[in-house]
């Protein structure tokens, strides 16, 4: 792959994030666009769209187009990723490269959907590769020369589980089931059990705070709807109410890591124990998550540096040595 125009892209179900060859992470935005029912005409893409969501603006549609790190929206993915490019300065005369991450476990119509958004309204020659491979780049494993790691990359709409090696996935399973499984776990915890209606940042916020540990204090505040009345609310959320909500997810999260795990080659697993179960994505911030991923596992877990950015790293490590991949 040409150095030179080249893009890689982490298109992920809560934010995209672009790097350019020459300028690094230039953009860093939520996978999100506003568009006038009315006219079509686009109000906004990114934080801006993403801060209407949930306020149910009066003639605004807030799509959210991607769903299980998979696109759901075609047209409006095109339009987001159209936006963000123009935006991240990255157009030119000349076509240009994108390295796009996608789930490991996306179908071929999955994959070239990916492909289809971005030549849909941009002269990209586009390639793909699966995002435990970048995560696992990104996250400080070399996989040069055929060296080999484990990682848990949990995102918004998918949680990757994979061996790699020599920038290869190995054995991976990929759960759509992940950060904003969280999240709807979460709201529907405090409806049940304390009659209050969270929004999604409210809970992704709670989630954040009390994960699993319950936090400091045991308890967040949080502003949400009296389920009966209707208005706007002041409450101390339990940790325990969060904890439990998260654990199904959790649960099924340790299941994967088992049953990847339990597959993997024999040639592996010096590389797998050494380097250790590296955490990566949103999801590895989870407060008390490394220490259940250690306990199911039996090998040492880390959350990696900057575990949001690892995927987008990894990926233009890859432009950057010009390795090539499949498209």
């Amino acid at each position: 792959m040409r150095i030179r125009g080249s893009v890689a892209i982490d298109l992920g179900t809560v934010n995209t994030l672009i790097w350019v060859a020459g300028r690094g992470i230039v953009l860093d935005e939520p996978s999100a666009i506003a568009i006038d029912s009315g006219s079509g005409a686009i109000i906004a893409i990114g934080a801006a769209a993403d801060a209407l969501a949930e306020k149910e603006p009066q003639d605004v549609n807030v799509i959210h187009p991607l769903r299980d790190g998979v696109i759901a929206d075609l047209d409006a993915t095109a339009e987001m990723l159209h936006g963000f490019l123009g935006r991240a300065g990255s157009s030119g005369p000349l076509r240009g490269n994108a390295l796009v991450c996608v789930p490991s476990g996306a179908t071929w119509v999955e994959r070239r959907s990916v492909a289809a958004a971005l030549e849909a309204r941009r002269r990209y020659s586009v390639q793909l590769i699966d995002e435990p491979v970048a995560a696992a780049a990104g996250a400080g494993l070399d996989l040069a020369a055929g060296a080999g790691g484990f990682i848990v990359d949990i995102g918004g709409g998918t949680t990757e589980v994979a061996a790699v090696a020599g920038w290869r996935v190995v054995r991976a399973e990929s759960l759509r089931m992940a950060g904003n499984a969280m999240d709807e776990a979460i709201v529907n915890a405090a409806r049940s059990g304390l009659g209050l209606i969270l929004s999604q940042r409210a809970a992704r916020q709670l989630k954040a705070e009390l994960g699993l540990t319950g936090g400091q204090d045991g308890w967040a505040e949080a502003v949400g709807l009296d389920a009966a009345r209707r208005t706007p609310r002041l409450e101390k959320v339990p940790g325990e109410l969060v904890a439990g909500a998260l654990e199904p997810v959790v649960n099924a999260i340790g299941r994967t890591v088992q049953q990847v795990l339990s597959d993997i080659p024999a040639g592996l697993a010096e590389d797998v124990m050494r380097g250790k179960v590296r955490l990566t994505g949103g999801g590895a911030l989870l407060p008390g998550l490394a220490d259940r991923i250690e306990s199911v596992a039996e090998i040492s877990a880390v959350v990696a540096e900057d575990p949001l950015r690892c995927v987008v790293r990894g990926a233009a490590l890859m432009v950057e040595s010009g390795y090539p991949v499949r498209g």
